[in-house]
Order: C-alpha cells, then sequence, then structure tokens
C-alpha cells in the first residue's frame, strides 16, 4: 500500500532547478536512505512533502489519516517548558481524548437514556483507543526513550531553553520517537548525537516496523538502517534497493556504462558528419548523404551530466608557533555552574586531538575557555606566542542575507572578483551557489562558505567544533586528507569515529573530566 505518492514534481529557486518531473512512491514498512550531494535538494524535498514548501508543479498525495513524524531541528521550543513537558506533548491527542471523555462522564447524569447510550459508545471508542496507544504508562515510555537517547543525564525537569544544539535535537528527536508516526522523516538526525546514542537510534530504527525516510551522510549508520536508496542529482531521484555500498556500485557501473555509450556515439556521430560534409555535394552519393543526414536528425543524442566542482581543501600555513599551544592550570569549566573537575591539559607544537564525549558535558565550553572567548569558572589557561588560530564553530545561529560573494569579500576585502569565485569554487560550490544568498543554502553549502573563510587564511592551528555536521560524503573525505596534510595542529570535536581516527594522533574522552554523572 502506497503511504505516498509524489508525482511530475519540479521545483527551483529563482532560475536554479532543484527538481525536474520528479516522481517517488513510498510503501508501507520501507526504510529509505534519501542521498545527495549537498545543495541536490534533500530538504527541500522533505518540506515539500510535509507541506512546508509548495511545489512549482506536480502533486503530492499521503494516503489518508496517515501520521506524519518529523524531525526538523528549526521548530521552536517555548521557554518555560521542561524536557518532560515537550516529551509529553508527543502524547497531546491522547491528553485531549482523555479531556472529551472526562466531559462525557459529567453529562452522563444529566443525560436520556438514547443520549446515555450514545455517551457510553463513545467513552467505550475512547477507552480503547486510549489503551491500544498506551496512555496509561506514557510516564514510563518518557522515561525509556529519554534513557535510551540520555535526556536522563540533563534531567527532565530541566528548563529546554538553556539547552545546548545537540541536547535540543536529542529532545525534538525523543518527541518524535514518542508520537509513533506511521512515517518518520528523519533530516541527518545524527549529527548533534554522540556514539552512544547514535548506537542506540541504530538499534530503534532496525527495529521500527513503520517506514522512514532518512538524511544522512553518515554512511556506516546509514548502511545500518536501509533498505532502500533513493539518490538525488542533476534534478533527477532515482530508486536502488540494497544499502548505500550497493548503490554505489550500481551508480559506478551505470555511469561508466553510460560514458562507453556516449564516446561510440560521438564517434559515429563524427563519421556520419564527415561523410555528408564529403558526398552531399556529389550527384552519385548524394542520396547516401541524405540518408545519413535522416539518421543524424533521428538520433537521441546521449548527454552527461555536467561534473560538479569537487571541493578542494587545502589549509595555508602560517610561521612556526612556540612549542606549547595551551597549557590549563586547574581550569573548571562552565557558566552557572561548573562542567569539569579542576583540568591540566598541555597541547604541544604539531599535536592532533581529537575531544570525544557525549553532548552537553562542555566540549564546546572547553573550547571556547581555552580560545578565551568565555571566561573559567576558576583555574587558568596559558596559550603559546605566535599562534595563528582559525575557529570554525559548530552552529552560526544569526541569519546571513550576504550572497556567498558578498560573504568572502568582506573577509577579504583584497581579493579580486575572480580570486572570490575561485575560492568559493574550490570549495565545491557552483556558479548558481555562489551567487546565492547565503541563508537559502543548505546545511552543508553553509559549511562549505565557513571552510572557504578558514582554508583562505594562513593558520598554524586549527579548532574545529564539530566540521563535518551537514558535509556530504565527498567534502567529508576531502576534509579529512587536508587536516591529515595540515602540518600544524589540530584540535577537534567530532562524533564521529570513522572521521577524527583518521585525523587525530590523540583521544581525549571528556566524560572523564565532567561533573555530570553517567
Amino acid at each position: 500500500m502506497s503511504i505516498l505518492t509524489v508525482q511530475g514534481l519540479s521545483h527551483g529557486f529563482g532560475d536554479r532547478a532543484i527538481f525536474n518531473d520528479v516522481s517517488f512512491r513510498l510503501l508501507k514498512g520501507e526504510h529509505i536512505g534519501l542521498i545527495g550531494a549537498n545543495g541536490e535538494g534533500k530538504s527541500t524535498f522533505m518540506n515539500i512533502i510535509t507541506g512546508k514548501l509548495k511545489p512549482d508543479e506536480g502533486k503530492v498525495e499521503w494516503a489518508k489519516k496517515v501520521r506524519v513524524g518529523y524531525l526538523d531541528q528549526h521548530t521552536v521550543l517555548q521557554k518555560g517548558m521542561t524536557i518532560r513537558d515537550v516529551l509529553k506533548s508527543a502524547f497531546q491527542y491522547l491528553l485531549d481524548m482523555e479531556t472529551e471523555m472526562n466531559s462525557m462522564y459529567e453529562k452522563m447524569g444529566e443525560a436520556t437514556p438514547e443520549e446515555l447510550e450514545k455517551l457510553l459508545e463513545d467513552v467505550g471508542v475512547i477507552q480503547d483507543t486510549l489503551t491500544n496507544n498506551d496512555f496509561y504508562v506514557i510516564d514510563a515510555k518518557v522515561e525509556e526513550i529519554a534513557r535510551g537517547l540520555g535526556l536522563d543525564d540533563i534531567g527532565l525537569d530541566r528548563d529546554v531553553h538553556d539547552l545546548s544544539g545537540g541536547q535540543r535535537t536529542k529532545v525534538l528527536l525523543a518527541k518524535l520517537l514518542l508520537e509513533k508516526p506511521e512515517i518518520l522523516l528523519l533530516d541527518e538526525p545524527t549529527n548533534y548525537l554522540d556514539e552512544q546514542h547514535i548506537e542506540w537510534l541504530k538499534r530503534y530504527l532496525q527495529e521500527y516496523e513503520n517506514a522512514f525516510i532518512l538524511i544522512s551522510h553518515d554512511i556506516p549508520f546509514l548502511n545500518s538502517v536501509i533498505n532502500l536508496i533513493y539518490h538525488m542529482e542533476n534534478q533527477e531521484l532515482n530508486r536502488y534497493v540494497g544499502d548505500y555500498d550497493h548503490f554505489k556500485s550500481v551508480h559506478e557501473m551505470k555511469k561508466s556504462q553510460l560514458e562507453a555509450a556516449f564516446k561510440r556515439q560521438q564517434q559515429e556521430i563524427a563519421g556520419l558528419k564527415d561523410f555528408v560534409a564529403r558526398n552531399k555535394a556529389r550527384v552519385s552519393t548524394r542520396n547516401m548523404a541524405m540518408s545519413r543526414q535522416k539518421k543524424l536528425d533521428k538520433m537521441d543524442v546521449i548527454e552527461l551530466a555536467k561534473e560538479k566542482p569537487k571541493p578542494e581543501f587545502n589549509f595555508k600555513e602560517s610561521r612556526t608557533p612556540s612549542k606549547l599551544i595551551f597549557e590549563t592550570k586547574d581550569l573548571v569549566i562552565g557558566y552557572d555552574e561548573p562542567l569539569s573537575r579542576p583540568l591540566n591539559l598541555r597541547m604541544e607544537r604539531g599535536q592532533k586531538i581529537a575531544l570525544v564525549g557525549a553532548n552537553g558535558i562542555g566540549k564546546t565550553t572547553l573550547l571556547r575557555s581555552i580560545l578565551g572567548e568565555i571566561k573559567p569558572v576558576s583555574g587558568s589557561v596559558e596559550r603559546g606566542e605566535n599562534l595563528e588560530i582559525g575557529y570554525f564553530e559548530q552552529e552560526v545561529k544569526s541569519a546571513n542575507y550576504n550572497t556567498c560573494i558578498e560573504e568572502i569579500w568582506n573577509e577579504f576585502p583584497g581579493f579580486s572578483h575572480h580570486e572570490v569565485r575561485a575560492a568559493l569554487a574550490k570549495c565545491g560550490l557552483t556558479t548558481k551557489h555562489i551567487e546565492s544568498k547565503v541563508e537559502v543554502l543548505s546545511g552543508g553549502e553553509k559549511a562549505k562558505v565557513r571552510l572557504c573563510k578558514l582554508i583562505n587564511h594562513e593558520n598554524n592551528v586549527l579548532v574545529l567544533d564539530e566540521p563535518t555536521n551537514h558535509l556530504d560524503v565527498e567534502a567529508k573525505d576531502e576534509l579529512m586528507r587536508a587536516l591529515k596534510a595540515f602540518k600544524g595542529s589540530v584540535l577537534l570535536i567530532s562524533h564521529e569515529p570513522e572521521f577524527y581516527i583518521e585525523v587525530a594522533n590523540e583521544v581525549w574522552n571528556c566524560e572523564s573530566w565532567t561533573t555530570k554523572v553517567f
């Protein structure tokens, strides 16, 4: 049975086409991985099928009475609500039913026999619905999901307004899973989850009976939970049975076959054109030339998709710094309350260190304390001499209405127009992206603009806070290569072992320093 049918979908932004005549069907129980490079339109597709965005053309039809759950990281969490309040709101439709049922009980005292019979029948239907949807064990289910995603460590009575980006994503995800919709739509759910909770989500999705569509650039995670791939590329959406690794081999084979067919056809076209040019003027061979021309006119010409620019992240290196990069003495990090025990840490020139551990324990706070952006609760940080630090922040919350060109030009006013465009193109951005406003770009494209700034400054220390969030597979691999080649020092926060193990020569587990209970 088809839960969702999309027919003839076309959409674009300005003169930049995203989809052209795309069709799609989602069947009951399918576990779909929606993949494609940054900017190909994965999140746009999600926004169209959820009704947040109206397509230029085409139809989107959901099965009747289907409940859809969408993990949207832009959802506003209301100040004053606790984590428990938000999670319990997943059952709001059941709570409303209970209120309606209690109202019916109150009416029964004054009802006529006929009205009483009708009320009892309606109450019975509501009672069955509440029982079948686990209404009477809501608190236990809230505790179970909260424990799985580590929200009980944060405290269920904590105000959601005080949460970090990662903690906020966990709350939204937990609420969504509690709603148990017929279809889950998950847009990069692992971006702000730590390793332990990615593992929990993996097990949950493997056992999930209903359908879901998952956008993710985390290939090991994707491979472990999906059985179908839909690949978005060049305004098309193509279906592949199996996991990402199988898709990749089939896609490469199809690409090679198309390129071989294109080469053969181009040789045939060249031969036909040459024959026509040499023989159309002669009376004796004119008919043969006309026959060849007709064949040329009727030929279905193979076109190869234009190669997209591949990202190149080559970090510029500045002068050699002092041997000491930083040293902390009894450093206690935090804001209103301490997040760590006293820390005595030291980093020296050439070290590449990964900071790992659960969300909310203070990894970003530690980075910002080392950089001098926030004051420690107590203790001190000594930074070395001649440090040229490049900092990649995890989240940039403010809206940015500059074009990509303006954004880079503001940072590097000495660049020529050609140099600005070339710098952005080197980061894997197309002409359409380069001329767009930063605000309308996908998360991965925005990250590439920020990386463009970073690689065009001369640095001897790179401080990177979850740099792979939103980056597509190709960009992630290139960033890994560039960081391995960088001769300076690297301090990196990451939740992807496949990435940080390749880059770092030392791993610091921040869970061993935290004041939080695990």
